[in-house]
């Protein structure tokens, strides 16, 4: 009995850990912005800078950008702040949702094709295939990040 109640005692004690681990895999659900895109076939490049301004402001540069549906895009982005920033491309829902799991799980390494965590004077870049046409949202989802100002919007406009 002992054994059974340390066993359970460590399980609970390792729960946040694993939930805290990473979001590798998106979740095995199709999403509405899009799906991941070939790099072969991007026919547009958006650059987007991330940083934080002397008066405490974070943001991206563009905060906008359009696109068409069916477009593949490559987004290449540089983090030219002194700390770390994130780039996360979902629905706006979805970002916000995120965003509540981020402020328990600061940590959490992400794994997902629309989403690039960048320590500070590193780029990336996330090549991107818009499906659907719409509204989305990009964002830093790192907490303090967003409401700092960093977030922005995508859109998505039909053929």
């Amino acid at each position: 009995m002992k054994n059974c109640v340390l066993a359970l005692a460590l399980a609970a004690l390792a729960t946040p850990a694993f939930a805290s681990g990473n979001h590798a895999g998106g979740h095995g659900e199709k999403m509405a912005v899009g799906e991941p895109g070939d790099k072969a076939k991007a026919t547009q490049t958006i650059r987007v800078t991330m940083k934080e301004t002397d008066d405490g402001q974070m943001l991206f540069t563009p905060a906008v950008f359009n696109v068409r549906k069916g477009q593949t895009v490559k987004i290449e982005i540089k983090n030219a702040g002194t700390v770390d920033h994130e780039f996360v491309l979902d629905e706006e829902d979805n970002i916000l949702e995120h965003k509540k799991v981020m402020e328990k799980f600061p940590e959490m390494e992400h794994d997902d094709p629309n989403s690039i965590r960048l320590p500070a004077g590193q780029s990336g870049e996330i090549v991107w295939k818009f499906t659907t046409d719409g509204e989305f949202k990009f964002a830093c989802l790192i907490p303090g990040h967003y409401e700092a100002g960093m977030h922005g919007d995508v859109n998505v406009a039909g053929k």
